[in-house]
Protein backbone atom coordinates (compact mmCIF):
# COMPACT_ATOMS: atom_id res chain seq x y z
CA UNK A 1 0.00 0.00 0.00
CA UNK A 2 1.63 3.69 -0.89
CA UNK A 3 2.31 6.10 1.97
CA UNK A 4 0.06 8.93 1.53
CA UNK A 5 1.85 12.22 1.98
CA UNK A 6 1.10 15.65 2.14
CA UNK A 7 3.54 18.03 1.00
CA UNK A 8 3.45 22.12 1.85
CA UNK A 9 4.91 24.57 -0.72
CA UNK A 10 5.17 27.73 0.68
CA UNK A 11 6.17 29.50 -2.60
CA UNK A 12 7.84 32.97 -1.82
CA UNK A 13 6.28 33.64 1.90
CA UNK A 14 7.79 33.75 4.72
CA UNK A 15 11.41 35.43 6.44
CA UNK A 16 13.57 33.21 8.90
CA UNK A 17 11.45 34.16 12.00
CA UNK A 18 8.16 33.66 10.44
CA UNK A 19 9.16 30.05 9.23
CA UNK A 20 10.40 29.30 12.69
CA UNK A 21 7.21 30.16 14.30
CA UNK A 22 4.89 28.95 11.86
CA UNK A 23 6.86 25.31 12.55
CA UNK A 24 7.17 26.08 15.97
CA UNK A 25 3.07 26.39 16.15
CA UNK A 26 2.10 22.89 14.25
CA UNK A 27 5.47 20.47 15.00
CA UNK A 28 4.16 18.45 17.78
CA UNK A 29 0.55 18.22 15.80
CA UNK A 30 2.71 17.08 12.69
CA UNK A 31 4.56 14.84 14.49
CA UNK A 32 2.11 12.87 16.72
CA UNK A 33 -0.10 11.78 13.02
CA UNK A 34 1.51 8.28 12.04
CA UNK A 35 -0.43 7.31 8.67
CA UNK A 36 0.83 9.98 6.14
CA UNK A 37 4.54 11.69 5.48
CA UNK A 38 4.95 15.25 6.16
CA UNK A 39 6.90 17.48 4.02
CA UNK A 40 7.43 21.17 4.64
CA UNK A 41 9.08 22.78 1.54
CA UNK A 42 9.75 26.79 2.97
CA UNK A 43 12.27 29.13 1.03
CA UNK A 44 15.86 27.66 0.70
CA UNK A 45 16.92 31.04 3.19
CA UNK A 46 14.60 28.90 6.12
CA UNK A 47 15.86 25.42 5.39
CA UNK A 48 19.13 24.52 7.89
CA UNK A 49 16.78 26.80 10.56
CA UNK A 50 14.49 23.93 10.37
CA UNK A 51 16.47 21.10 9.74
CA UNK A 52 17.12 22.00 13.09
CA UNK A 53 13.80 22.60 14.55
CA UNK A 54 12.54 19.36 12.67
CA UNK A 55 15.71 16.43 13.15
CA UNK A 56 13.94 14.44 15.63
CA UNK A 57 10.91 14.62 14.50
CA UNK A 58 9.08 12.69 11.59
CA UNK A 59 8.73 15.77 10.09
CA UNK A 60 10.85 16.03 6.87
CA UNK A 61 11.68 18.87 4.60
CA UNK A 62 11.79 19.59 0.63
CA UNK A 63 13.37 22.57 -1.52
CA UNK A 64 11.08 24.24 -4.34
CA UNK A 65 13.59 24.07 -6.77
CA UNK A 66 17.40 23.22 -7.78
CA UNK A 67 20.04 23.52 -10.68
CA UNK A 68 21.14 20.28 -12.42
CA UNK A 69 24.68 21.15 -12.39
CA UNK A 70 26.24 20.45 -8.93
CA UNK A 71 28.69 23.73 -8.85
CA UNK A 72 29.55 26.12 -11.66
CA UNK A 73 28.90 29.92 -12.81
CA UNK A 74 24.94 29.92 -12.01
CA UNK A 75 24.59 33.40 -9.78
CA UNK A 76 21.57 32.83 -7.91
CA UNK A 77 21.23 29.26 -8.39
CA UNK A 78 21.03 26.03 -5.79
CA UNK A 79 22.40 22.79 -6.40
CA UNK A 80 21.61 19.36 -4.87
CA UNK A 81 25.16 19.43 -2.96
CA UNK A 82 23.50 22.39 -1.33
CA UNK A 83 20.35 20.56 -0.58
CA UNK A 84 21.71 17.00 0.35
CA UNK A 85 21.99 17.88 3.94
CA UNK A 86 19.00 19.82 4.73
CA UNK A 87 16.40 18.00 2.84
CA UNK A 88 14.76 14.75 1.51
CA UNK A 89 12.48 15.93 -1.45
CA UNK A 90 12.80 18.65 -4.05
CA UNK A 91 9.86 20.30 -6.34
CA UNK A 92 10.69 20.12 -9.84
CA UNK A 93 8.20 21.35 -12.66
CA UNK A 94 6.39 23.64 -11.08
CA UNK A 95 3.86 25.32 -13.07
CA UNK A 96 5.19 28.93 -11.73
CA UNK A 97 8.45 27.70 -12.86
CA UNK A 98 7.56 26.68 -16.09
CA UNK A 99 5.72 30.02 -16.73
CA UNK A 100 7.68 33.01 -14.98
CA UNK A 101 11.42 31.42 -15.41
CA UNK A 102 10.37 29.74 -18.98
CA UNK A 103 11.82 26.43 -17.90
CA UNK A 104 10.84 23.51 -20.61
CA UNK A 105 10.11 19.72 -20.33
CA UNK A 106 13.90 19.09 -21.24
CA UNK A 107 15.61 21.51 -18.52
CA UNK A 108 13.02 19.69 -15.88
CA UNK A 109 14.38 16.22 -16.98
CA UNK A 110 18.37 17.21 -16.33
CA UNK A 111 16.70 18.37 -12.64
CA UNK A 112 14.88 15.00 -11.95
CA UNK A 113 17.86 12.64 -12.93
CA UNK A 114 20.27 15.21 -11.13
CA UNK A 115 18.03 14.57 -8.07
CA UNK A 116 17.65 11.09 -7.89
CA UNK A 117 21.28 10.85 -8.81
CA UNK A 118 22.21 13.28 -5.94
CA UNK A 119 19.87 11.21 -3.69
CA UNK A 120 16.94 13.53 -3.20
CA UNK A 121 13.40 12.80 -4.38
CA UNK A 122 11.61 14.61 -6.94
CA UNK A 123 8.12 15.57 -6.39
CA UNK A 124 7.63 15.89 -10.51
CA UNK A 125 4.71 18.89 -10.79
CA UNK A 126 2.72 18.32 -14.45
CA UNK A 127 -0.83 19.74 -14.90
CA UNK A 128 -2.47 21.90 -17.99
CA UNK A 129 -3.57 24.85 -18.32
CA UNK A 130 -7.14 25.88 -18.46
CA UNK A 131 -6.98 26.24 -22.34
CA UNK A 132 -5.88 22.82 -22.93
CA UNK A 133 -8.15 21.52 -20.50
CA UNK A 134 -11.58 23.52 -22.66
CA UNK A 135 -9.79 22.37 -25.76
CA UNK A 136 -9.66 19.08 -24.91
CA UNK A 137 -5.90 18.84 -25.24
CA UNK A 138 -5.36 17.73 -21.70
CA UNK A 139 -4.61 14.49 -21.78
CA UNK A 140 -2.14 15.12 -24.65
CA UNK A 141 -0.08 17.59 -22.62
CA UNK A 142 0.17 15.75 -19.65
CA UNK A 143 1.39 12.93 -21.64
CA UNK A 144 3.85 15.05 -22.86
CA UNK A 145 4.98 16.31 -20.07
CA UNK A 146 4.91 13.15 -17.77
CA UNK A 147 7.26 11.30 -21.24
CA UNK A 148 9.39 14.43 -21.48
CA UNK A 149 10.11 14.61 -17.58
CA UNK A 150 11.38 10.73 -17.59
CA UNK A 151 12.95 10.19 -20.18
CA UNK A 152 16.19 8.05 -19.54
CA UNK A 153 15.02 7.65 -15.92
CA UNK A 154 15.05 4.22 -14.46
CA UNK A 155 12.24 3.29 -13.09
CA UNK A 156 12.08 3.82 -9.30
CA UNK A 157 9.36 4.42 -6.59
CA UNK A 158 11.34 7.11 -5.14
CA UNK A 159 9.83 9.45 -7.46
CA UNK A 160 6.85 11.81 -6.77
CA UNK A 161 4.35 13.20 -9.13
CA UNK A 162 2.41 15.87 -8.40
CA UNK A 163 -0.70 16.48 -10.74
CA UNK A 164 -1.73 20.11 -10.46
CA UNK A 165 -4.28 21.58 -13.32
CA UNK A 166 -2.50 25.13 -13.73
CA UNK A 167 -6.13 26.55 -13.72
CA UNK A 168 -6.56 25.05 -9.90
CA UNK A 169 -3.48 26.78 -8.38
CA UNK A 170 -3.88 29.90 -6.17
CA UNK A 171 -7.40 30.34 -7.83
CA UNK A 172 -9.62 28.59 -5.25
CA UNK A 173 -11.18 26.60 -7.96
CA UNK A 174 -10.44 23.18 -7.71
CA UNK A 175 -10.76 20.24 -9.76
CA UNK A 176 -13.23 17.48 -8.29
CA UNK A 177 -11.62 14.24 -6.59
CA UNK A 178 -13.64 12.10 -9.65
CA UNK A 179 -11.74 14.66 -12.00
CA UNK A 180 -8.45 14.36 -10.42
CA UNK A 181 -8.43 10.65 -10.41
CA UNK A 182 -9.30 9.89 -13.66
CA UNK A 183 -6.05 11.85 -14.60
CA UNK A 184 -3.61 10.69 -12.47
CA UNK A 185 -5.32 7.01 -13.29
CA UNK A 186 -4.27 8.17 -16.73
CA UNK A 187 -0.97 9.42 -15.49
CA UNK A 188 -0.13 5.98 -13.86
CA UNK A 189 -1.13 4.44 -17.52
CA UNK A 190 1.67 6.47 -19.06
CA UNK A 191 4.13 5.50 -16.42
CA UNK A 192 3.32 1.80 -16.76
CA UNK A 193 3.85 1.88 -20.29
CA UNK A 194 7.16 3.78 -20.00
CA UNK A 195 8.37 1.76 -17.54
CA UNK A 196 6.05 -0.86 -16.14
CA UNK A 197 3.16 -1.92 -14.05
CA UNK A 198 4.55 -2.43 -10.77
CA UNK A 199 6.77 0.67 -10.69
CA UNK A 200 3.98 2.55 -11.97
CA UNK A 201 1.05 1.01 -9.39
CA UNK A 202 4.21 2.35 -6.41
CA UNK A 203 4.54 5.41 -7.33
CA UNK A 204 2.89 7.71 -5.21
CA UNK A 205 0.54 10.38 -7.10
CA UNK A 206 -0.71 13.61 -5.09
CA UNK A 207 -3.27 16.00 -6.18
CA UNK A 208 -2.02 20.09 -6.32
CA UNK A 209 -4.78 22.91 -6.48
CA UNK A 210 -6.38 24.86 -4.68
CA UNK A 211 -6.22 22.25 -1.57
CA UNK A 212 -7.70 22.66 1.60
CA UNK A 213 -8.97 21.34 4.90
CA UNK A 214 -12.30 21.74 3.34
CA UNK A 215 -12.15 19.55 0.27
CA UNK A 216 -8.68 17.11 0.91
CA UNK A 217 -11.62 14.67 2.26
CA UNK A 218 -13.01 14.67 -1.38
CA UNK A 219 -9.34 13.53 -2.89
CA UNK A 220 -8.15 11.54 -0.32
CA UNK A 221 -10.84 9.58 -0.53
CA UNK A 222 -10.62 8.54 -4.35
CA UNK A 223 -8.14 5.70 -4.74
CA UNK A 224 -5.36 6.37 -7.58
CA UNK A 225 -4.84 10.10 -4.86
CA UNK A 226 -1.64 9.32 -2.71
CA UNK A 227 -2.25 12.81 -0.89
CA UNK A 228 -1.66 16.38 -2.16
CA UNK A 229 0.88 19.12 -2.53
CA UNK A 230 -0.77 21.93 -0.77
CA UNK A 231 0.29 25.94 -1.29
CA UNK A 232 -1.86 28.45 0.48
CA UNK A 233 -3.32 26.40 2.97
CA UNK A 234 0.03 25.48 4.55
CA UNK A 235 0.57 28.82 5.85
CA UNK A 236 -1.75 27.93 8.21
CA UNK A 237 -0.95 25.61 11.05
CA UNK A 238 -4.33 24.55 11.81
CA UNK A 239 -4.97 24.05 8.47
CA UNK A 240 -2.03 21.97 7.38
CA UNK A 241 -2.71 19.97 10.26
CA UNK A 242 -6.01 19.33 9.56
CA UNK A 243 -5.24 18.54 6.20
CA UNK A 244 -2.61 15.79 7.27
CA UNK A 245 -4.73 14.12 10.23
CA UNK A 246 -7.72 14.07 7.82
CA UNK A 247 -5.38 11.83 4.96
CA UNK A 248 -4.07 9.98 7.77
CA UNK A 249 -7.17 8.67 8.97
CA UNK A 250 -8.77 8.20 5.47
CA UNK A 251 -6.07 6.70 4.11
CA UNK A 252 -5.13 4.20 6.90
CA UNK A 253 -5.54 0.96 6.26
CA UNK A 254 -9.09 -0.60 7.20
Amino acid sequence: MRRPLIAGNWKMNTKLEEAENLVRAMLAELDSIDGAEKVLCPPFISLAILKELTKTTSVKLGAQNMHFEDRGAYTGEISPLMLTDLCDFVILGHSERRQYFAETDEIINKKVKKALGSGLKPILCIGESLEDNESGKAEQIIARQVKAGLAEVSPTSQLVIAYEPVWAIGTGRAATGKQANTTINLIRSIMANLWNRETAKAVRILYGGSVTSSNIAEFIAEPEIDGALVGGASLKASEFVSIVSQTASLKSPR
